[in-house]
């Protein structure tokens, strides 16, 4: 036992738990603030974005709630054009990424640190998007449209008298009597020729 003891090295203070409970929350402490900095530099980038779209944004016809616009706060924020689509600051904290949502996944629509030339990529992409909804719009009034002429159209037209059932069927019995007779005179005349 006496070589263990002299291999264990002295400790001079002894540690309580209280003291580095108060270290490890010390470090929370700091890690989150770094954090909050970081996110609060984010979301005062994205808001200078959505200042410099303000003017696009009130040209949107009221009708049309396809777009978010807003800001959304979060471990990373963000600002949302529409439910598939959103701006974020790159890791650099100056570069803004344009991510669109798809079904083969994420995809960037653009990375800049230019803010001028991302305001000029979402102004085309809220204009991409009116113009598909009005469009979408448009096919549905005329299939619409086209349904309802159909509809008129049959409802135009005199309506054709049935056939009486006890007609048809005797047709179909003469048809059936003349083509048994015809079949029999020819079996005969081939059967037994003259």
């Amino acid at each position: 036992m006496s070589e263990v003891q002299d291999n264990v090295v002295p400790h001079t203070r002894v540690r309580s738990l209280r003291e580095a409970i108060r270290k490890v929350q010390l470090g929370e402490v700091e890690r989150s603030d770094v954090v909050v900095e970081l996110q609060d530099t984010e979301r005062a980038r994205l808001e200078l974005l959505a200042e410099e779209m303000k003017d696009v944004f009130k040209e949107i016809p009221e009708d049309d709630d396809q777009f978010s616009l807003q800001i959304v706060a979060g471990s990373t924020p963000r600002f949302w054009i529409d439910v598939t689509s959103h701006v974020v600051v790159g890791a650099d904290r100056k570069t803004y990424r344009f991510l669109k949502d798809t079904r083969l996944g994420r995809v960037v629509v653009l990375e800049t640190a230019e803010i001028d030339d991302m305001a000029d990529c979402l102004t085309e992409y809220i204009a991409e998007r009116i113009l598909e909804r009005e469009k979408a719009l448009e096919g549905d009034w005329l299939n619409n449209r086209l349904r309802q002429v159909a509809v008129e159209g049959m409802s135009a037209k005199k309506p054709r008298k049935a056939w009486n059932p006890f007609l048809v069927f005797i047709l179909a019995f003469a048809i059936g009597l003349l083509a048994g007779i015809g079949s029999l005179v020819a079996y005969a005349w081939f059967a037994n020729p003259l």
